[in-house]
């Protein structure tokens, strides 16, 4: 099968083709799993962090790839609900312990054996992959694989991030970044809380224009001054300037919700601007988002087919994943990216 792999750490300012095209025999599915023929997979960011090494690959070379849409071709387990044929999705979560604490808690994105696609295993940029059965997901016939792809990650950890901003109606939410997580959190909020303000802050003049078009409150730079104070912020951006930017945009009692998997170098500079009753005083809080579980993925598929909506999606042939990199590197972003690999 074609496939794409990460060889090596590298940095993506000098290294314009971190992936390569290679032949890999088709995996065998063991007890428990199925084979997947992938036909669309989702880009993310993570990817970047995973070829520039802050979140790396347990070894190499790995296939990325954590949005991941296909047709079961081989199940070689027991779940009763899935057959040959089905189209299904597999997200970041491959696998969990299922015993610790954390997991039997419903906390499962907090294991400690918690073990991610496309980076602890082979994922989705291929032609075909293995999954474990208890983590794939039915995808309703509304969605083409493209538009379910983003569902799988960007969707799920927007959809988990929101949660834990603990949000009510007539709340004000701040989003930034606005790449694919941050355009299904916006249609998620128009949605479930339609009293609410959404203000987006975004370096990109394009992604500002792609938030008004969408139905946002107010857009503006990273650097600049909500119109009003607000009640919880989700930061979707790799950078750390947007951290101590929100702080001050919070209102007393606000929560700031980071939505990443890693942030790039600390710019010491900029933190040191912190000023603790600008930033920090009154109870603000800090929260981290870590992995997604299961019941994240189900409910925001289930969900965004009950609306229903769809994510904006810009589709690259398979041949151009490289190409796809480098755009979210230097963000070329408008909503959400997707390989097409079926007919590569």
């Amino acid at each position: 099968m074609k496939c794409w792999i990460i060889e090596r750490i590298s940095d993506l300012s000098a290294d314009k083709a971190p992936l390569r095209l290679v032949d890999m025999p088709v995996p065998e599915p063991q007890t428990g799993q199925v084979l997947l023929k992938i036909k669309a997979c989702g880009i993310c960011h993570t990817e970047i962090d995973e070829i520039e090494g802050r979140t790396p690959p347990s070894s190499h070379p790995v296939i990325p790839g954590h949005q991941v849409i296909g047709t079961i071709v081989n199940h070689h387990g027991i779940r009763q609900d899935i057959f040959t044929g089905d189209r299904v999705g597999v997200a970041w979560i491959y696998s969990a312990c299922g015993k610790c604490e954390f997991c039997l808690s419903g906390q499962e994105n907090l294991c400690p054996h918690f073990t991610a696609t496309g980076r602890d295993v082979h994922g989705g940029y291929a032609e075909y992959m293995v999954a474990d059965e208890n983590y794939v997901y039915k995808i309703p016939e509304l969605f083409t694989d493209s538009e379910a792809a983003p569902l799988l990650c960007a969707g799920a950890i927007g959809y988990r991030s929101l949660a834990l901003c603990n949000m009510r109606n007539r709340n004000n939410l701040g989003l930034t970044g606005f790449g694919a997580s941050a355009h299904l959190v916006l249609k998620l909020v128009q949605y479930k809380y339609p009293q609410s303000g959404v203000y987006v802050f975004a370096r990109s003049k394009e992604e500002r224009a792609f938030a008004i078009q969408l139905g946002c409150t107010w857009a503006g730079d990273t650097t600049e001054k909500s119109p009003v104070k607000l009640d919880n912020i989700i930061d979707t951006t790799p950078v750390w300037t947007t951290v101590v930017e929100a702080l001050a945009n919070l209102k007393p009692g606000g929560r700031l919700v980071i939505n990443a998997i890693r942030k790039e170098g600390i710019d010491k500079d900029y933190l040191l601007k912190i000023n603790y009753p600008v930033h920090l005083w009154m109870e603000k809080e800090i929260k981290s988002v870590a992995n997604v579980t299961r019941r994240d993925v189900e409910g925001f598929i289930n969900l965004a087919a009950s609306i229903p909506f769809k994510p904006e999606v810009e589709e690259y042939p398979f041949e151009s994943a490289n190409h796809a990199i480098l755009d979210i590197k230097y963000q070329r972003i408008k909503g959400a990216k997707v390989l097409l690999v079926a007919d590569s």
